[in-house]
């Protein structure tokens, strides 16, 4: 039989997501990527940096034994044939058990997040982002000025995810822009017994969900939180929602509006997920985050403090 990842949790993950690449990134031209390509190809024994996404791809990788592979990390990359080289090599010096990746030369790569079966896509390219989220696939745009990981829990893989337009569908959110919040509010609460649409990102706590569930000898543990603008009684229709779906978060902070980061900050995620600029900004000066631009709120102008424009991304 052929070689198969349907069993595995799978993550796709550009270069510039995992490693630091920025100084590289300085000199990449997509009109003419020579610079970037030799840079690269004189550096192939200096190990790159970790990354935005490090912790998060390290400790997944420690889900895996010798004997079985539950994770499957693959890197997606615009990169050239040649950058791979160093990518590898950087990843064996950091004890991170890469054996697959995919090197487009600058073309689009998202494409093969269908043969892969990815359960989650992590890029620093915007464009790639909202191409993989358009074909169904979860994925986020990653601040690479994020603040690494925090190092308080190395055995325990921490994720937390806002709701609306991430876990959820937007249709609450949606009413919330139209209409206002006390509307918002009313609509959820007539609803509350009635679970939400999933969101982009359903399919990967499902499948965190399952590999928590397995026999696991690697003393590896997950815990999830859901950080979320939602406050009493909006708070109900997320948790029937959960229920519904036979799926859980260990924690959930309904914030009503107050600012996330700070919240985010106690918890020590190895990664955050949300759908508004603002909120992702928040989060990235305490701790890895990624925007998700899937819903009406997506790209809605944050406030002057995370105003600044998300630079564009060589791989």
């Amino acid at each position: 039989m052929p070689l198969t990842l349907a069993d595995k949790l799978v993550i796709a993950i550009s270069s510039r997501a995992l490693f630091d690449f920025e100084e590289e990134n300085r000199v990449f031209d997509p009109r003419d990527p020579t610079a970037y390509m030799q840079l690269q190809q004189e550096r192939l024994k200096v190990p790159a940096k970790p990354g935005v996404a490090f912790s998060l791809v390290q400790k997944l990788l420690h889900f895996n034994r010798d004997d079985v592979r539950r994770v499957e990390v693959v890197v997606l990359s615009r990169n050239d044939p040649v950058s791979a080289l160093r990518i590898f090599e950087s990843a064996k010096n950091a004890g991170l058990s890469l054996e697959r990746g995919v090197f487009t030369q600058g073309r689009d790569p998202f494409k093969y997040l269908r043969p892969l079966g990815a359960h989650l896509f992590l890029s620093a390219n915007e464009d790639d982002v909202s191409q993989a989220l358009a074909i169904g696939f979860p994925a986020a745009r990653v601040l690479t000025e994020s603040v690494a990981a925090g190092v308080n829990y190395p055995q325990e893989l921490r994720i937390a995810f806002d709701g609306d337009a991430v876990l959820f569908s937007d249709e609450a959110e949606r009413v919330y822009q139209a209409e206002g919040l006390a509307a918002f509010q009313t609509h959820e609460s007539s609803k509350a017994t009635l679970p939400l649409s999933g969101g982009p990102f359903k399919p990967l706590l499902a499948a965190l969900h399952q590999l928590q569930q397995q026999a696991d000898v690697s003393g590896m543990r997950i815990r999830t939180a859901l950080v979320t603008a939602r406050s009493a009684p909006a708070h109900e229709r997320a948790i029937n929602t959960l229920m519904n779906w036979g799926l859980a978060v260990d924690e959930a902070m309904f914030l009503g509006g107050l600012e996330k980061g700070p919240f985010l900050r106690e918890f020590e995620p190895d990664f955050f997920f949300d759908d508004q600029t603002g909120h992702v900004r928040s989060a990235a000066l305490h701790v890895p985050a990624g925007h998700v631009g899937a819903g009406v709120a997506a790209f809605l102008a944050p406030s002057p403090a995370a105003a600044a424009p998300l630079p564009p991304d060589a791989a």
